[in-house]
């Protein structure tokens, strides 16, 4: 298989019944995956992770779908566990799960840090980890963060602050496994149009949010589209392989590094 393409490869994605991980998973079926392993977190999410399976297969590809909390460890270890033992041992793994919190670092709880922690720290920590002992040698792994994180800018402490680590997870999971050719990458995007984004943010904000990238003109909502960054991932897990260790934000604009 060449490490350009994407036919004939199994992938995983954390989070892929819906939104962005949904979209991914159709995207990498109609591009010849052999199969596609989608996490999804809650029976409130099932239905959907039953028609994204049902679109993969549709698309010719394997499908399966596994739900689980992935904010232990051992979670995570049974979620690649299972992904070999269905489907065989991934080439490529996603992980698009996040948790936003829009407080004041005064009105953060304890109960509230912890939990944003464990969902965009802890969970990303163990995603990385067993990726690195299951993806196949010249395999990708990508993370999705926040480009929240070339900004000054208040409220987003419990949020971009715990997406930060991400970025040096990245660097480090890329020097450990560099030698087995596999390209570690994180995908920062702008504020995107999908039911995420909307509770945490209020009518003012929302409104400046559609009109803060320089390309939001451009844009069906003036926020980030989905279908903007599918295409940045897809690329970085196939022929940008050659970057690695870095965090790219992919945002029409919205901020910079």
């Amino acid at each position: 298989m060449s490490r350009n393409s994407i036919e004939g490869k199994v992938v995983l994605i954390a989070g892929g019944a819906k939104n962005l991980g949904g979209l991914l998973a159709r995207e990498f079926a109609g591009a010849g995956a052999k199969a596609v392993v989608i996490h999804y977190n809650s029976d409130a999410t099932r239905a959907a992770a039953d028609e994204t399976v049902a679109a993969i297969k549709s698309a010719g590809a394997e499908a399966v779908a596994f739900q689980a909390d992935l904010t232990s460890a051992a979670a995570m270890e049974k979620l690649f566990a299972d992904t070999v033992a269905a489907v065989g041992r991934p080439d490529i793994a996603i992980n698009t799960v996040g948790m936003v919190v829009k407080k004041p670092m005064a009105e953060v709880t304890e109960e509230v840090f912890d939990l944003s922690c464990a969902v965009n720290v802890k969970s990303a920590f163990f995603f990385l980890k067993e990726a690195g002992r299951h993806v196949n040698d010249n395999g990708k792994i990508c993370t999705i963060v926040t480009s929240l994180l070339g900004a000054y800018t208040p409220f987003y402490a419990a949020y971009e602050g715990l997406k930060a680590p991400v970025e040096h997870f990245t660097r480090a999971a890329s020097k450990e496994l560099g030698e087995r050719g596999i390209s570690v990458t994180a995908i920062g995007p702008g504020p995107m149009d999908t039911p995420f984004f909307y509770p945490a943010e209020g009518e003012d904000a929302i409104a400046y949010h559609k009109t803060a990238a320089a390309l939001s003109p451009f844009s069906k909502t003036g926020l980030t589209d989905i279908e903007d960054i599918a295409p940045w991932i897809i690329f970085m897990v196939s022929g940008g392989w050659w970057m690695t260790g870095q965090t790219i934000l992919v945002n029409g604009g919205y901020t910079t590094k």
